[in-house]
């Protein structure tokens, strides 16, 4: 059996070891080491060199989610690997059930087309950088939206610009001339062609994306398949997602009429009627849109983020394509796969109940100021007291500090992360940001820096 060597600090020994005890039975042996340092996070991989001797006799050694510096520079001193485990000590039990069962989320099988709906309005530098911009969010497809009796005289131009940057490119309207025009100069696919307009593929090399002439008009839809088929020529399917409350659950039915007529046919599913014309958050819908998408095997979805409540639509749709895919190929539910689109809340959001903070703030012996949050608000301690509330402000008098302006400075913005997580019931831990999943553009923490240890007075810069 694997045997653990986890390494920690004073204020966590105790906590490590009950987390440990409540796995029984684990998998592994384990054995706790406390190296002389109080805070955890605050361990650095030199720390651990100099304080840890060498031979460690163990199959692993894990140190706390935090600790910064080389770990493969440890790895090679010890002679065994060396990793980090999770930021919070309550998370161990799935830290190890993550690593038994690791998620490949870099498979996927759905194109994403993310449309430039304001193309004709803009200049051809303009759409190439929002071109970039929807690329690095995962679009596979950059989308040029063409506007009613809106001129666009540099269409030609703008899809050679694209492909010259080596983009793929879709050209999307209602104008049968503007579609002739944007096949002519080179696009990859069109939007949306109907039984009608197939002429229009029989003069492009474009690859055509049907649509029927009305949205309930099922049969044409039909016929314009069939006649690709018959072509010999692909093509995706489009049924038409209509928006709530004005036929969604009619159109779903139509999508799944469409895969039990054509088991084979390539579908695009056009979500941006549901993400873009519903006031929620898009987080959300796109993981139920994109579990249906994945349910009928759907190869293609065509998005927007005009709203600026959905101005991450595009990241959301990468995440949830790869999650669902995930998902339907292991055979399981969409839980424990990833994060990312959970951005108001956390399944766990409270690690450490008050008994807990309170024994740890019990063995406090310095000035600096921790906090924490339970299920019964937010916890302030230092060596002079200890105390709880739900709204900062209550707080307030008890951490005289009047007459200290940067540490003033520094507790408001603390306490004010502290109460947001408080509230909606997201993991906080101090001097972190809050993770917002997706839906903000973070830059990953690199604990390959070294840092030293800092006050309660600033926050580190990484």
């Amino acid at each position: 059996m694997e045997h653990i060597v986890f390494l920690t600090g004073r204020l966590a020994e105790k906590g490590l070891h009950r987390v440990l005890e409540s796995m029984a039975p684990a998998p592994f042996t384990w054995e706790v080491r406390e190296i002389g340092v109080q805070v955890a996070a605050l361990m650095t991989a030199e720390l651990v060199r100099r304080r840890v001797a060498a031979p460690v006799q163990a199959d692993r050694i894990i140190v706390p989610g935090r600790c910064r510096g080389d770990l493969d520079m440890l790895s090679a001193h010890y002679g065994l690997p060396v990793e980090r485990g999770p930021d919070e000590l309550k998370d161990l039990p799935r830290f190890f059930n993550q690593k038994a069962k690791p998620m490949d989320l870099s498979q996927q099988d759905i194109l994403i087309f993310a449309e430039i709906v304001d193309a004709p309005q803009l200049d051809i530098p303009a759409i190439c950088a929002r071109a970039r911009q929807h690329v690095a969010d995962g679009a596979d497809v950059i989308d040029i939206g063409c506007l009613p009796a809106t001129p666009f005289p540099h269409l030609e131009d703008t899809v050679r610009a694209l492909k010259a940057e080596g983009f793929t490119v879709s050209v999307d309207s209602m104008n049968t001339d503007e579609l002739v025009r944007g096949g002519k100069a080179g696009a990859d696919y069109l939007l949306s062609l109907s039984v009608d307009t197939l002429w229009i593929a029989d003069e492009v090399d474009s690859i055509p994306i049907l649509v029927p002439r009305e949205p309930a008009d099922e049969a044409s839809l039909y016929a314009a398949v069939d006649a690709m088929e018959q072509r010999d020529r692909p093509y995706f399917a489009d049924s038409i997602l209509d928006p709530i409350p004005f036929g969604l659950l009619s159109s779903l039915g139509r999508y799944e009429r469409l895969r039990a007529r054509y088991p084979d046919a390539p579908i695009l599913l056009g979500v941006g009627n549901v993400t873009e014309l519903t006031e929620a958050d898009t987080a959300g819908i796109n993981a139920v849109l994109f579990g249906i998408a994945v349910e009928m095997r759907a190869g293609a979805v065509l998005t927007t983020q005009v709203s600026p409540h959905a101005r991450r639509a595009i990241r959301e749709a990468d995440v949830a394509r790869r999650m669902m895919f995930a998902a339907r190929e292991h055979r399981m539910l969409p839980k424990g796969i990833s994060d990312d689109l959970m951005a108001l809340h956390e399944k766990d959001p409270f690690p450490d109940t008050p008994a807990d903070i309170a024994e740890t703030a019990a063995a406090i012996r310095d000035p600096n100021f921790r906090v924490q949050i339970a299920p019964d608000g937010i916890h302030v301690y230092n060596r002079d007291g200890h105390h709880v509330a739900a709204d900062p402000f209550t707080l307030w008098p008890q951490l005289k500090l009047e007459h200290d302006g940067n540490h003033a400075f520094y507790m408001g913005v603390e306490l004010a992360r502290a109460e947001i997580a408080w509230q909606l019931g997201k993991r906080y831990a101090q001097d972190q940001s809050l993770a917002w999943g997706c839906a903000v553009e973070r830059d990953a923490e690199n604990l390959q820096e070294w840092c030293a240890p800092g006050t309660t007075m600033k926050t580190q810069e990484s």
